[in-house]
């Protein structure tokens, strides 16, 4: 039997490049097709480095070729992968998107006790408080606190169904829709999980979820760089992260290390910029007088330094600490200095989100992969 080259390219035409919408003609996978009595040698080019997508498109072609042109047909396909030529397509988003909530935003540290989690707190309910809709996922799995800040602490979330699947509803609280590990633990309750254990327990807090329509969704991340991070940035396409930092030269360091981790190639988190916490103490007896227990500046310099934004300084006040330990933040203090202060940081968070969104293509949710011995992370 003869084989004709366009027979070839139109039994092609009916398959396509795993991952790819048009078919392998259309799409210009296919680069060349020879034809010499009954063999058949096709040169194709896929984006996919996969073994299984390049074995999937092999078979494929040999199927498509025996079943529409010839049964008997020896075919030959030289597989050659590729990146995608075209540098301004935005990447595909890989992990799976929560419907309805526009911005996702990580708050972290490098280091323990920075205040991280107070500044989470004061920054979700002075974006409730400007009229955005706005979730909070505390993914301190180890150490949980938004139960205690937003007096939360006997709440659970109800079951609700939602287009027949059961679905946790968050505790609303200062017009903030809260989730955290705390509501299922006692206050005096370690929780001794290993990391997939706390991975599945975050993944059924943000995909189990009838989080509705929000403007932002905080995610309050566990200090350090580690398992959290990783099935944080695995399950989410995160918009951008917010690094909190003291002054001093230990917290910077980890706080260096934090932003670093968001900037790996691999990971490629856009960093809004970093908030310095404890920046100064003012004696309430003498008002004059501001002291830099921390040292002076350094967040801020450190900003300059990596050429990412600095979204602002907070005083170290007893009120804010208190209202912490009440739950009621300390931003919903109307007209005082310290809601001021939440305040222009907010507004700093929303231009550079706004900004962010405007320059850049979505993130992608990042492919783990861990091998003994190292944790690499690979963007698929």
């Amino acid at each position: 039997m003869k084989i004709e080259k366009k027979d070839v390219l139109k039994a092609l035409e009916t398959i396509s490049v795993p991952g790819e919408g048009q078919n392998m003609v259309e799409s210009g996978a296919v680069k060349n097709v020879l034809v010499f009595g009954e063999e058949v040698i096709v040169d194709i080019t896929i984006n996919n480095p996969s073994l299984q997508a390049k074995k999937k498109t092999e078979v494929s072609i040999m199927q498509a070729i025996h079943k529409e042109v010839y049964e008997k047909a020896q075919i030959k396909v030289n597989l050659k992968v590729e990146a995608p030529v075209n540098e301004n397509k935005a990447p595909e988003i890989k992990g799976k998107p929560i419907p309805g909530i526009d911005n996702i935003i990580a708050v972290a540290s490098g280091k323990g006790g920075v205040g991280k989690s107070t500044v989470t707190a004061n920054l979700a309910v002075t974006l409730a408080k400007m009229g955005f809709k706005v979730g909070l996922l505390d993914a301190d799995i180890y150490g949980p606190s938004a139960t205690i800040m937003f007096d939360v602490v006997n709440e659970r979330p109800l079951s609700v169904n939602v287009d027949g699947k059961s679905k946790m509803k968050p505790v609303e609280s200062y017009g903030v829709k809260i989730l955290s590990i705390g509501f299922f633990t006692k206050l005096d309750q370690a929780v001794v999980w290993r990391g997939p254990m706390a991975s599945k327990a975050l993944n059924q807090m943000i995909f189990d979820a009838d989080w509705g329509k929000l403007d932002f969704l905080l995610v309050d991340l566990p200090p350090g760089t580690g398992d959290i991070h990783l099935s944080i940035m695995q399950a989410l396409p995160l918009t951008g992260a917010v690094v909190v930092s003291t002054p001093q030269n230990v917290a910077l360091a980890d706080a260096r290390k934090g932003v670093a981790m968001f900037q790996q190639e691999s990971i490629n988190v856009p960093v809004l910029g970093i908030i310095e916490n404890m920046a100064y103490f003012i004696p309430p007896e003498l008002p004059e007088n501001k002291y830099h227990i921390f040292g002076k500046d350094g967040a801020r310099n450190l900003a300059a330094d990596l050429n990412i934004p600095f979204l602002g300084e907070l005083p170290l006040i007893q009120s804010i600490r208190e209202a912490g330990d009440v739950g009621r933040p300390a931003a919903m203090q109307d007209g005082t200095d310290i809601e001021k202060s939440f305040i222009d940081i907010t507004r700093n968070v929303v231009t550079e989100t706004v900004r962010r969104n405007e320059n850049m293509p979505p993130t992608e949710a990042v492919k783990i992969t861990t091998m003994a011995g190292c944790s690499p992370v690979n963007k698929k």
